[in-house]
């Protein structure tokens, strides 16, 4: 067994279900090269780490480092909730919000999804956080209701002298014609090594509207894996925004089932500053599904020449009538472009960093004016930090 492993079995305090979970996942270990989805995401150095349970009180976070985060927000702290720093009085009536702690002592039925199994061998992090997960947020909007003001979930990752380990498993549930915006923050405090395991469940029910933005920025020690798993009736929108811009290894798994007509998934991410990218992602049109439209396109800026992408788009049609069609494209900067600018008077630095920004402010664009502006203020930071802008 990894060390990896074993210092997760330790910390298990589950029920008889939950254990069978995990002893599965032990038996099985972790995935290898052979295994297609993880095939360029070797966990080889990870699998040798030990990491301890986060303890149940948060560690401290100074609220300086807020300050550039509205409210209404939650706030987590080394993967405990942080009451102090949270404020939540902005969200309207229709809106339901609690942490999964907090339902689990309750025995409510809002924790139905924690069922949720996952079979594959390699989907090691999803089932071991069916096992251990004991922390997370249960959002659910009533019909109709509309959330003008985006709501924050903060995950701040601190450092200290133990390596934690913390599973979050997240519902986010919209009612028939409800709307609304969420910015999930992801971000170190010092060189924090810890590992974040979460799951999110998305249900967008019919005609409802989901805009989700997500910014990874942690410490170039920090380990990150999200898989998100959402379901869209008819007429439903998910629109959604990653922004990678930091963490020694950040890995998302994004599943999304069409459910109903015209149903609509929009999926954009940056990745900044990195080192290695690895792009996996592919569209499934089963049968019966006639009439489907979909598109997946990867587009990759190499900021410098030691920057690498491995990117495999995939497409899988087993219904007729349809409209489907994929690619990527790696490159640099275009040449003409960067003549083009230089030729108007601007230093070499300055063309390539206006360049380089509006190729990354693009995928901004699928997102409302409010939750646009704070994502562009984040990722021109990145960029800035980068040298690039």
């Amino acid at each position: 067994m990894s060390a990896l492993l074993d210092s997760m079995a330790q910390a298990f305090c589950g029920s008889d279900a939950r254990r069978e979970v995990l002893d599965s996942v032990l038996r099985d270990g972790l995935p290898g090269a052979r295994s297609e989805t993880w095939k360029y995401t070797s966990l080889r150095q990870l699998e040798r780490r030990s990491f301890a349970a986060a303890p149940l009180a948060p560690a401290l976070l100074d609220a300086a480092a807020l300050e550039d985060i509205p409210a209404p927000r939650l706030v987590f702290v080394n993967g405990r909730l942080n009451d102090a720093l949270s404020d939540v009085q902005g969200l309207p009536a229709g809106v339901q919000l609690e942490t999964l702690s907090s339902a689990l002592a309750a025995g409510e039925d809002a924790v139905r999804f924690l069922g949720r199994r996952y079979e594959r061998s390699d989907e090691v992090f999803a089932r071991l956080n069916a096992a251990l997960a004991d922390e997370g947020v249960v959002l659910r909007v009533d019909d109709g209701v509309q959330v003008e003001v985006p709501l924050q979930l903060v995950f701040a990752s601190v450092a200290g002298d133990t390596d934690l380990a913390w599973h979050h498993r997240h519902l986010i549930e919209l009612r028939a014609g409800a709307s609304l915006g969420v910015v999930e923050h992801r971000f170190s405090v010092g060189d924090s090594a810890h590992l974040d395991n979460t799951v999110l469940h998305a249900h967008v029910a019919r005609d409802a509207v989901l805009k989700h933005a997500r910014v990874q920025a942690g410490s170039a020690r920090q380990t990150s894996f999200l898989r998100t798993d959402a379901v869209l009736a008819k007429d439903a929108q998910y629109h959604r925004v990653d922004l990678e811009l930091g963490a020694a290894l950040s890995r998302h798994e994004l599943n999304v089932r069409l459910e109903g007509d015209n149903a609509q998934l929009t999926a954009n991410g940056v990745a900044a500053n990195r080192s290695r990218v690895v792009f996996h992602g592919g569209i499934q049109i089963r049968a019966g599904a006639d009439g489907t439209d979909a598109n997946l396109s990867n587009k990759n800026l190499l900021l410098s020449a030691d920057a690498e992408i491995d990117t495999q788009p995939t497409l899988v049609i087993d219904a007729d009538e349809v409209k489907a069609a994929h690619g990527a494209t790696v490159g640099q900067l275009d040449a003409n472009a960067l003549f083009y600018l230089r030729s108007r008077g601007l230093p070499q630095a300055q063309a390539q960093a206006l360049l380089s920004a509006a190729f990354c402010h693009e995928p901004l664009r699928v997102l409302p004016e409010a939750l646009r502006e704070q994502l562009a203020r984040r990722l021109d930071k990145a960029l800035a930090e980068a040298g690039v802008a």
